[in-house]
């Protein structure tokens, strides 16, 4: 018993036999989760797996219905994010809770100023803290200057800084890397064994595998609640990982999308792009879509794929060129009159611009076409049950019932709402801006199903993936950006990871070359 105790007390932090249920429905069922001073444990699992509900007990947004949370070997029971911080705990979520209009120096000391005797802020040593405490990170900027200015890797890191600010114990990391390039994920990683080093424990959280087995020493495993198991990362490789995450995975396999479609060669050209430039975004970008074509956009991010997208969606006005819609040249200047053509676009930042996160599901999927439920300013209610129950059971929208505020629901039910939104209605060209980030491998499965099932109806659709293998599985032809230039068109069987891979490497050193001979001739 005095072992069993000891063994205990190494961990800096535990969860024990934690329940958690929402309306009767369990969300945990006696989860025990574990982490040790000075290392990495990744927390995995589907969208819905649990994890969010793990976190927001230890951090004390949520209240559990039974169990233990330990740190140091006392049980704590804070009853709310800010009791939780006072004890140790510090959280950085992949929206950073920061402030962008102060200073990177107020941000990392708001609620710790720094004073002096009579009680005034001392700026002269809040600054030369908050430079000293980003030096010894390797961050060397002006402190002075506001977060806003700074780009996102700087600004995870000052999250961080933050978190060390407050002398932290336990650091939560969740899709921290979700908006950087691999150069920053780097430094990030680097800040990350810096804090093994002090004794700070971090929970890690994304749906990069990769990164999963870069960065972490354990790997604990939720499904549907309840922990699968907890490994150690050198001793389980990804298959493994993957089968421990969604169990049975029947009828979720992604089917990689035939690449020789000869049908597609006489199919007609629903929307296209001619000479379109946007200043230090984009130069001379032509592009066609076809009816029944998945067109993917690969690229780095900076690469001008999203800029693309908002240009099609009539979202941006602020370029030159032109757009063609079924052969006839349009002049979109919003994107209700996008919509009204039959053009959607399920934007990137799905919890900021694409849900409406208060309201149900079923109001967030009719929302842009309401006018056809309302009569005399009433809505039809039976009407619009039954286009919303259709759509749910056809997209196969996990959720209690359609009321549910969408919020609620896990990532990748979130997304199949939003292309329910769309496909209630009479949409031609459906325009997908990372659909699959920040959701599990199951849902991704699902979700590159639907897409290409959408093709296969008749629609075109636009499917721009930092992931290549996404493009690679389901497009017909990958349109290659770089820093705003297309460098390569890939087709059929053309289109591998290598391949998108070398068009990105050669095409940087071509408009490297094309930038510094125009500097030579003095354009």
């Amino acid at each position: 018993m005095e072992n069993q105790k000891t063994e205990k007390q190494e961990y800096l932090l535990e969860a024990r036999n934690i329940y958690k249920s929402f309306s009767t429905v369990p969300a945990l069922t006696n989860v025990d989760f574990n982490l040790r001073r000075g290392e990495v444990m990744a927390l995995m699992g589907e969208n819905g797996a649990g994890k969010s509900t793990l976190i927001k007990i230890i951090t004390g947004l949520y209240t559990k219905d039974s169990g233990q949370v330990l740190l140091d070997g006392k049980e704590i029971r804070a009853r709310s994010v800010l009791e939780s911080q006072q004890l140790g705990i510090q959280s950085v979520f992949q929206e950073l809770n920061l402030s962008p209009f102060l200073s990177v120096a107020e941000n990392l000391f708001i609620g710790h100023e720094i004073r002096n005797k009579r009680g005034l802020i001392d700026w002269k040593k809040t600054n030369e803290e908050a430079k000293q405490i980003l030096a010894e990170m390797s961050v060397y900027i002006d402190v002075k200057k506001p977060l806003k200015d700074l780009t996102a890797a700087v600004q995870q890191m000052v999250a961080i800084a933050r978190a060390v600010v407050v002398n932290a114990k336990v650091l939560i990391l969740d899709e921290a890397t979700s908006s950087l390039d691999a150069d920053e994920v780097e430094v990030l990683f680097r800040e990350i064994r810096r804090l093994k080093t002090k004794g700070i424990g971090i929970i890690y959280i994304t749906h990069r595998m990769n990164e999963v087995f870069a960065i972490s020493d354990r790997i604990t495993v939720l499904r549907n609640g309840h922990l699968i198991g907890v490994y150690e990362s050198a001793a389980i490789n990804m298959s493994q990982l993957i089968s421990s995450m969604i169990g049975d995975a029947k009828g979720r396999e992604v089917v990689v999308r035939k690449k020789e479609n000869p049908e597609l060669k006489n199919a007609p050209v629903l929307y296209s792009l001619r000479n379109i430039n946007k200043k230090n975004r984009l130069y001379n970008v032509d592009l066609e879509i076809k009816s029944g074509e998945i067109v993917g956009l690969a690229g780095l991010l900076g690469s001008g794929r999203t800029e693309l997208a908002r240009i099609i969606f009539g979202d941006d006005q602020d370029f030159t060129g032109e757009r063609y819609f079924k052969g006839e040249r349009v002049n979109l200047k919003s994107p209700a009159a996008s919509i009204k053509n039959g053009i959607a676009y399920c934007t990137e930042e799905r919890r900021s611009e694409g849900i409406f996160a208060l309201m149900g599901v079923d109001d967030n999927i009719i929302m842009p076409s309401m006018d056809s439920y309302v009569r005399f300013g009433v809505i039809n209610r039976k009407k619009k049950n039954a286009v919303v129950k259709e759509y749910i059971g056809r997209l196969a929208v996990k959720t209690p019932s359609s009321s549910m505020e969408i919020r609620k629901l896990s990532g990748g039910n979130q997304q199949k709402a939003l292309v329910a939104r769309w496909l209630c209605m009479d949409t031609k060209l459906i325009i997908f801006d990372e659909p699959t980030r920040g959701i599990d491998v199951g849902a991704k499965a699902e979700i590159e199903k639907l897409i290409q099932e959408l093709a296969e109806q008749g629609l075109a659709v636009l499917y721009i993936s930092s992931e290549f293998e996404e493009l690679v599985r389901g497009c017909d032809r990958v349109i290659v950006l770089y820093e705003g230039h297309v460098v390569s068109e890939l087709s059929g069987m053309d289109i591998s990871n290598e391949s998108i891979t070398n068009a990105i490497a050669e095409g940087g050193r071509t408009v490297r070359d094309a930038k510094k001979l125009q500097e030579e001739k003095g354009v």
